[in-house]
Order: C-alpha cells, then sequence, then structure tokens
C-alpha cells in the first residue's frame, strides 16, 4: 500500500481471524426434510380442506410496467361478495378470503371475480358440523363420499394475453404518435384543476370589468 507524503502509514488489516465468521448451512439437508413432514402433517390436520389455503381472488399488477399481467390477490372485496350472494363471514368458513380494504376499480374485475366466486361454489363440498344433524348448504352423503384433499392451488390463475397477428401499418396509425398523445392526455388530468382556476378568475374578472 503506497502513501503520499508525510501521512500516516496504513494498517491494512489482512489478518483477521475470519474462520470463526463463517455461517455453515450443514443443516440444509435437515430442514428441508423437516419443513416437508410439517407440511404432510398440516395437510392430515386440515382435511379434507385444501392445503394450499383460501380461494384467492384475480387482480391486476400495479404500475404501468406491470399492468397487463394478473395475479392472485389478498382477499376479494365486500362488493363482490355481495355480488355473488355471499356472507363475509360465511365466506370465511367456506375458505374464501376477504379482504375489506380492496376496492372495484372496474366492472371487468368485479363481474371476473363473481364468476369465480361462483364457479367456486359449485364445486364446493361442504361437510356439516354435526354428522347426524346437517344443516342447510351442506353437502348430501353420496357428495361427501367423493370428496377428495386438494393438493395444488385452487383455480389458479391463468395468464390472458391477446394474440394478434403480424400486419402492415396503415397511413392513419403513421400519422398518429401515440406516445405524445399519451403524453398529452397525462398533462391535461394533472393541469384540470389550474386551468378550471385560471377560467373562473377570468370570468370574475371579466364581470368586475362590465360592473
Amino acid at each position: 500500500m503506497g502513501h503520499y507524503r508525510n501521512k500516516i502509514i496504513g494498517d491494512a488489516h489482512f489478518r483477521k481471524d475470519w474462520q470463526r465468521r463463517v455461517r455453515c448451512w450443514f443443516d440444509q439437508a435437515g430442514r428441508k426434510k423437516r419443513r416437508r413432514l410439517t407440511r404432510q402433517k398440516k395437510a392430515v390436520k386440515i382435511a379434507p380442506r385444501p392445503v394450499e389455503g383460501s380461494l384467492r381472488p384475480i387482480v391486476r399488477c400495479p404500475t404501468f410496467k406491470y399492468n397487463t399481467t394478473v395475479r392472485a390477490g389478498r382477499g376479494f372485496t365486500l362488493e363482490e361478495l355481495k355480488t355473488a350472494g355471499i356472507h363475509p363471514k360465511i365466506a370465511m368458513t367456506l375458505g374464501i378470503a376477504v379482504d375489506h380494504r380492496r376496492r372495484n376499480r372496474s366492472s371487468e374485475s368485479l363481474q371476473a371475480n363473481v364468476q369465480r366466486l361462483k364457479e367456486y361454489t359449485s364445486k364446493l363440498i361442504v361437510f356439516p358440523k354435526k354428522v347426524n344433524k346437517p344443516k342447510k348448504g351442506d353437502s348430501e352423503a353420496a357428495e361427501l363420499s367423493l370428496a377428495t384433499q386438494l393438493t395444488g392451488h385452487i383455480m389458479p390463475v391463468q395468464q390472458t394475453k391477446p394474440v394478434s397477428k403480424a400486419r402492415a401499418i396503415t397511413e392513419d396509425e403513421k400519422k398518429i404518435s401515440v406516445f405524445r398523445a399519451m403524453r398529452v392526455a397525462r398533462a391535461n388530468a394533472r393541469l384540470i384543476g389550474i386551468r378550471e382556476k385560471r377560467l373562473k378568475e377570468k370570468a370574475e374578472a371579466e364581470l368586475k370589468l362590465k360592473k
């Protein structure tokens, strides 16, 4: 290590006892086995309910970059459950996740999740709390005998991509700049308040001049 002018010579710490600070992971295989056995015990404990847990809604990812992708959300909104005719408290007993904070911003997402709930309830087998005293809404004995535990995801989310064939660009499309149109739309949305304020002030000033 070089030095410059009359300064302190740098003390290079190259003799640290590094072997004492090494983190080893010799129990990796053991932990893997323990996790697998825990999953098996949980599956036996919650049987015949699904292993993966509750049914999740289809939601769209945030931000402009990822909003074309859909994924499983936290839970169904109260509006979705109401439209499907399911009470939120009953939904949690039927293995349906509920999220009271999420809101429906579009009718498409609302209808998609309502259809998902209806499809789930049509396939659902509800076991009675007491076998000798079944209540309204419980499945019949013939259906109960056919029930099996689902090991995978409940109604997994499928990515849908629009298929479009290659074609020639038209003259009208060449004249339009999509980037410019988007920038103008964003600017209009951002400046709508200040523009309304200016128009209001201008109208008030003209009224004062008339008086």
